[in-house]
């Protein structure tokens, strides 16, 4: 469970963007998206590879 304590005379959105930044963190959301449709581990596999080989062509590129 999150918990935000807000402060006196402290504005809501300021609250809000903290409670948002720490939700983001736990990782729930995209937990959840996760576990919507299954993925099986060769094509998850596969996608880290591509990701890694784009992330490295990235690097290449910068320098």
């Amino acid at each position: 469970m999150i918990i935000i304590n807000v402060k006196e005379n402290e504005a809501i959105d300021k609250a809000l963007k903290r409670f948002k930044k720490k939700f983001e963190k736990t990782g729930v959301l995209r937990e959840l998206r996760s576990r919507q449709a299954f993925e099986k581990h060769s094509v998850a596999r596969r996608n880290v590879v591509k990701k890694a080989i784009y992330k490295q062509s990235l690097q290449q590129e910068n320098l």
